[in-house]
């Protein structure tokens, strides 16, 4: 699995009768869910999925009935699959094409409307937060297993031990390290009518043209980062600093004079969707501290856009 989107996807399977139908409608919502977060990429997520249902349709009757949760296996199952491409994530990651940013989803979808992450810091009760996805990206891959499935999931750390080949006791800590380092790295949780104020604020100030007017929405040492995934153009590194993000963004837009801007809900709060005509080309995710807007996410990678098409 490629998180950039570059790999062939494997091909679907389907549940075989209609037990396993009932498992697949019951737990795959969840398992996906899981996995995004542990991923931070839909199709990611997905494809893993879909390789512990196809480990499960290969098990013998036999085999089947040693299993007392056929639920708990599957998130067990997927937690591996999930451990084994974060580690091997930082070699894909040196091939990636400039910045990995994870996937933005709607709060209209399936997977954001499934097991809101229970940290009102980082999130809310109606999406997947992006701002935790890129918190967790800074965690190790047991780490943000660990964090994923017993914080977020409420998997037992015994369970959690056996997906992360380790102790019980060396899982709880490394759930607790998670937890601190997600807890330092975290914003002041933002009241989200005050975000989407800011964000309002911003879409004025970048219609309107005027320099002065988004560098004032800005903070001094606001971050964009822009995701394109070598498939199309984007930033290569940071833009930093309020007047050189404003410039970029303003450049954009004169590139751009048949794109239309509009709002979203996600489980960060508005974010602002980029259409031309009607295919969606950009997705811009914000971060705000109450003031001005400090962090600015642009992903543009088509293959992380398929939710808002």
């Amino acid at each position: 699995m490629d998180r950039g989107g570059h790999r062939q996807r494997q091909e679907h399977v389907a549940p075989s009768d209609d037990h396993d139908r009932l498992l697949w409608d019951a737990e795959g919502p969840v398992l996906r869910a899981a996995a995004f977060r542990m991923l931070g990429a839909v199709a990611d997520a997905e494809d893993a999925v879909q390789e512990a249902f196809v480990r499960w349709f290969r098990l013998s009757a036999a085999e089947r009935a040693e299993i007392a949760s056929p639920g708990a296996w599957l998130m067990r199952v997927t937690g591996r699959i999930c451990l084994d491409v974060l580690g091997s994530a930082r070699m894909r990651r040196e091939r990636y094409v400039g910045e990995w940013l994870p996937e933005p989803v709607p709060s209209t979808s399936s997977l954001a409307r499934l097991s809101a992450d229970p940290l009102d810091r980082v999130t809310d009760d109606e999406g997947v937060s992006q701002a935790l996805l890129v918190v967790l990206e800074t965690l190790t891959p047991a780490e943000r297993v660990a964090f994923v499935l017993h914080e977020v999931f409420a998997v037992p750390f015994t369970e959690v031990a056996r997906v992360l080949d380790r102790s019980p006791a060396a899982t709880r800590q490394l759930a607790v390290s998670a937890r601190r380092h997600v807890g330092e790295r975290s914003r002041t949780a933002v009241p989200r009518e005050r975000h989407d104020a800011l964000v309002a604020a911003f879409a004025e100030a970048a219609a309107s043209g005027d320099l002065e007017r988004l560098i004032g929405v800005l903070d001094p040492a606001v971050v964009l980062r822009s995701d394109g995934g070598g498939i199309v153009s984007a930033a290569p590194r940071p833009v930093r600093g309020a007047d050189h993000v404003a410039r970029f963004l303003l450049g954009i837009a004169r590139k751009q004079p048949d794109a239309r801007y509009e709002a979203a809900p996600t489980g960060d709060g508005v974010a602002l969707v980029t259409r031309v005509a009607e295919e969606v080309i950009a997705v811009l995710s914000f971060v705000t501290d109450e003031e001005r807007i400090t962090d600015v996410w642009i992903m543009r990678n088509p293959a992380k856009l398929g939710q808002w098409q």
